[in-house]
């Protein structure tokens, strides 16, 4: 089996709702956040399958279509693999928050479908978001769930950002 951490992408990877973009509908709307790809190479060198689970709901709203959001990513995905870093899979729910999908989170079905279709160990891997519908989406999946920029009681630990989660990550790995 394989371990893996799985990343929200708003407020983890890249900046949102700060001065220089509110969302990023475009690839030049995106901002790779300090520390991001040097925390996802050290996931990377310690055996972590990596992946992003985003909900896009803009598409759902018509704010872009899904070929601009496959660009954001195929942007997203360069620019971290010109500093080393790799991602094994970015998934998205593409439907509006309104919709009730199955995908959306805080629905765990993102994260089952890759657990299964990688044969995840889910005692040996993590959620990390910004928000309570990533926890809770980490958490239905009965995976470790841990917090960047906030804090809420139902993760298991919460972090400044990646850097500091993904240290802890690979200290907890050894305990």
């Amino acid at each position: 089996m394989n371990k893996a951490v799985f990343l929200d992408r708003d407020g983890v990877i890249n900046e949102v709702k700060t001065k220089r973009v509110k969302f990023v509908n475009r690839p030049e709307d995106l901002y790779i956040l300090d520390g991001v790809p040097e925390a996802i190479k050290k996931l990377n060198k310690a055996g972590y399958e990596v992946f992003v689970v985003t909900n896009q709901g803009g598409v759902g709203l018509g704010y872009m279509t899904e070929e601009q959001l496959d660009e954001i990513h195929e942007h997203m995905a360069k620019e971290l693999a010109k500093q080393g870093a790799h991602l094994t899979e970015i998934m998205a729910c593409t439907h509006a928050p309104h919709e009730n999908c199955y995908c959306r989170k805080p629905n765990p079905q993102m994260l089952l479908d890759l657990i299964e279709d990688y044969d995840i160990d889910i005692m040996k891997s993590y959620m990390i978001g910004d928000r309570d519908p990533d926890i809770e989406a980490g958490n239905a999946a009965g995976i470790k769930s841990l917090m960047v920029t906030d804090t809420t009681p139902e993760a298991y630990k919460s972090f400044e950002n990646l850097s500091e989660a993904t240290d802890w990550i690979l200290e907890d790995e050894k305990a």
